[in-house]
């Protein structure tokens, strides 16, 4: 069938053939169908969805658009972890040098920023010099040498979602969740994995506003996995507010180095924690989670987690340096305190609309085109619970520019809400789903 045909078929709710589908996919990947008639698909699914055949047609596509690599060579059982993406979820930056420096092999192939949330590889590149666009044989010496590499997407691995990942953030197809498994799904069980941990954010700054929503996109991927033979664990974690207290790309970077030296917040700490001993449970280098906490827990005291951290930054091209002196990384020119403008606790963060702000500031992109400004961004001095009195700082706004200063002030005191009375609070950890 023609892609006009396909796209219409999709839009009135038929059923398409996974033979059609792995055409329509093939030609998107060589260019024969073009962005706008992929947009209009998207759309289309994000309407009407797609059944469980249709969906691993789909996947199996985006994945077999490319290469398929081979970690034989790496010894142990190669973990990887992936977030949904939240507002300063920044727990790969942490996680994949704590799982390395205890053993388990990560092999990490990120994603840029999507709409409200940060990526993993604007972060990474912040570092002074950190490269993210290694070669497959780059990655695959990395991971066997130091047990760790953190890439985006290559041209020859799963480039169908390469091209469709971009043109989601532009086109509000996003939050949709077949194509948000398919995508996650397709890269992951590309890159030489054995099994893989899911951090699926709820809340207000996640792309998953409720928990039903959640699980299902949880489980979606797991049945994934499983048609595949990989081994997936679901965290279903909250993101009814920021994670942590930075909100911008160097901003995270600091914040994850200090996790590592058990000096960031607790939220974070918790979330990062609980998601990397997950990882040791399935790589076989403890028994249980308490096992696995004891082992993450000595790793940072030791130093250990940090120096590896140092060693994966070196590897990718990066000044190590500039994590064990953090005042080396990117630095905005002004931080501007932005104020109460009434008394009370602070009973919500509408952490899209806030992660929206940070965008507007620079740390994100409104189009594909956008160049990130890897300084701006917030650290905020109240959360959900905290009180503040009138004229202090609901948090720092660190800026280059002065042109958008305004707007974003109005943007983020829009975002808070003060009450008289706290919040009923939730657990950071709200299912664990295999």
């Amino acid at each position: 069938m023609r892609a006009y045909e396909l796209i219409k078929a999709k839009r009135d709710g038929r059923a398409l053939d996974p033979a059609d589908i792995r055409s329509f996919i093939d030609q998107y990947t060589r260019g024969d169908v073009t962005d706008y008639q992929m947009s209009a698909m998207c759309m289309a699914v994000f309407f009407k969805g797609l059944s469980a055949v249709e969906l691993g047609a789909w996947t199996r596509a985006m994945l077999e658009s490319g290469e398929v690599l081979d970690l034989s060579e790496t010894k142990g059982i190669k973990v990887d972890k992936h977030s949904t993406g939240g507002v300063g979820d920044k727990v790969s930056l942490s996680l994949a040098p704590l799982a390395a420096a205890c053993g388990v092999p990560v092999p990490m192939i990120s994603g840029r920023g999507l709409g409200h949330t940060g990526g993993t590889l604007d972060k990474l590149e912040s570092i002074p010099g950190f490269r993210v666009d290694l070669s497959v044989a780059d990655y695959r010496r990395l991971v066997k040498d130091i047990g760790c590499c953190l890439i985006g997407q290559t041209a020859t691995l799963a480039p169908a979602d390469k091209k469709l990942y971009a043109l989601r953030d532009v086109t509000a197809t996003v939050d949709c969740i077949p194509l948000i498994a398919s995508s996650i799904m397709s890269k992951k069980m590309a890159e030489g994995i054995d099994a893989l941990v899911l951090d699926v954010k709820v809340g207000s700054g996640a792309f998953m506003k409720t928990l039903a929503d959640a699980r299902t996109l949880a489980t979606t991927m797991i049945g994934i996995g499983k048609e595949m033979g990989k081994k997936v664990v679901a965290l279903l974690t909250d993101m009814d507010q920021p994670l942590g207290r930075a909100i911008g790309n160097s901003l995270e970077v600091i914040e994850a180095v200090e996790m590592l030296r058990r000096k960031a917040p607790d939220d974070y700490t918790e979330i990062t924690l609980a998601l990397t001993a997950e990882m040791l449970v399935l790589g076989g280098k403890a028994a249980n989670e308490a096992e696995a906490r004891k082992l993450l827990i000595a790793s940072m005291d030791s130093g250990a987690a940090e120096k590896k951290f140092c060693e994966i930054v070196a590897a990718q091209g990066g000044d190590p340096s500039a994590i064990t002196d953090l005042s080396k990384l990117p630095r905005a020119k002004k931080v501007i305190p932005v104020r109460a403008m009434r008394e009370g606790l602070v009973t919500a963060i509408d952490s899209e609309a806030l992660g929206l702000a940070a965008m507007a500031l620079g740390a994100g992109r409104a189009k594909a085109s956008d160049v990130i400004d890897p300084a701006v961004g917030f650290v905020l001095e109240r959360k959900v619970g905290d009180a503040v009195k009138v004229g202090e700082p609901l948090l720092q706004m660190h800026v280059n520019e002065d042109a958008r200063v305004n707007e974003v002030t109005e943007r983020v005191l829009a975002a808070y809400t003060i009450g008289p009375q706290a919040a009923a609070t939730r657990p950071l950890v709200l299912e664990k789903l295999s």
